[in-house]
């Protein structure tokens, strides 16, 4: 089913929010692939992306039909086309993965599908491995695509055509540029956005030559490798990120593609990368999936089994109170607590603690919080419930 969308301000700080809370969601990302881009941001993050995406397995350009029964099969072995394919989730036509595509000739729409560039061919030159890139292109309808030609994608005024699925050709309404562009619907426009930016960053070591190729190409990359695109266009994808957030159409995408090329879209994995790369936001830590298990003392030796979960802490923090539970502060993001006669710092791994030199019948008061820690900067767990415990000496 296709996603529901919601207008939304062109407000990076809504973007950035909107990133973070459908980051990773329901993703089958391997153990360790975004190790090297953890903290990073910036072109710097950009670059760690490339190294990590880069080299990939090409597929031929005449293999994409078959990949496309994995990457983008609708139930039925219905192909999903983008350019036919309404935001209800409907269509006037559907097209069979067997049937009706490598089109030499079309009348209208509901012809036969092609493969849609969704960076167009001429931009870069027809050059490989860009050409069979299947995270750049698209099983579409042949004659929407055909009208699509080699027009930026961006957002239509007045249009002077548009497709049985919304889909508009005409004048740019964007801030920057008023020529002819190609928008397609609300319902794709981030599956596209994303689209553009993993072309900026798998493709990096070539960005920079590819406005040389096409005065349409120049209108939209700025001729370097650092943030890619003029600023009209970055403004413009930000946009449409905020307006059409990670689906799970995105998602099984991009497991399926990566089980073909080995390589991942980072962008659908970690939408966030987007606003620390092209949004001037900063990585922040991300706090610990849970707490640690079998919390218990004995004789104010204090163990547990360490945290599991898809993001594991760095450290615990215990803090200790001769009051009660309620007495004992919940720690504050982005605070140290240094070691003290009531806190104490504990790394992953150890799973015990002992406090010295306390009072007999007295009673201490225990919870343990866990953190990951980011450039030093600390992101503690503290909803839910946190684990606690109490013993009384002798």
């Amino acid at each position: 089913m296709i996603k529901t969308k919601k207008n939304l301000n062109k407000v990076r700080l809504s973007l950035l929010i909107l990133l973070l809370v459908n980051t990773g969601i329901f993703a089958q990302i391997p153990a360790g692939y975004y190790n090297t881009a953890n903290g990073l941001s910036g072109t710097t993050l950009k670059t760690a992306l490339y190294n990590i995406i880069k080299n990939h397995t090409e597929v031929s350009y005449n293999n994409l039909y078959t990949a496309y029964q994995t990457t983008d099969n609708l139930p039925g072995s219905k192909v999903w086309d983008m350019y036919s394919i309404k935001s209800d989730g409907t269509a006037n036509y559907y097209y069979s993965h067997t049937s009706n595509y490598q089109c030499g000739s079309y009348n209208g729409e509901g012809d036969c599908y092609n493969r849609e560039h969704s960076t167009p061919a001429s931009w870069f030159n027809d050059a490989t491995p860009m050409y069979s890139d299947l995270f750049n292109v698209y099983p579409t309808d042949g004659y929407v695509n055909n009208r699509r030609s080699n027009y930026p994608l961006a957002n239509v005024g007045i249009a002077s055509w548009t497709s049985t699925n919304g889909s508009k050709l005409g004048n740019c309404s964007v801030s920057g540029y008023s020529g002819i562009v190609f928008e397609p619907i609300d319902s794709f426009k981030g599956d596209f956005a994303r689209s553009y930016f993993y072309m900026a960053t798998r493709y990096e070591n070539l960005v920079a030559n590819w406005p040389s190729n096409s005065p349409q190409c120049a209108l939209v990359y700025a001729g370097n490798n650092g943030l890619t695109f003029n600023t009209w266009y970055i403004n413009m994808l930000l946009s449409w990120c905020a307006l059409d957030p990670v689906s799970q159409k995105e998602i099984d995408r991009n497991n399926a593609v990566y089980a073909i090329q080995n390589n991942r879209n980072p962008y659908i994995d970690h939408p966030e990368y987007i606003s620390y790369i092209w949004g001037g936001a900063n990585p922040l830590s991300t706090e610990p999936s849970n707490y640690p298990a079998n919390f218990s003392a004995k004789n104010i030796h204090l163990q547990w089994v360490d945290a599991t979960g898809s993001i594991v802490p760095d450290k615990y923090l215990i803090r200790m109170s001769t009051v009660g539970f309620s007495s004992i502060q919940t720690p504050v993001d982005g605070t140290l607590y240094n070691d003290d006669a009531d806190d104490m710092n504990v790394d992953y791994g150890v799973q015990s603690a002992y406090f010295k030199n306390l009072n007999s019948g007295t009673t201490y008061y225990f919870k343990l919080f866990s953190y990951t820690l980011n450039g030093g900067v600390p992101d503690y767990k503290t909803d839910a419930n946190v684990p606690q415990i109490s013993k009384t000496l002798p």
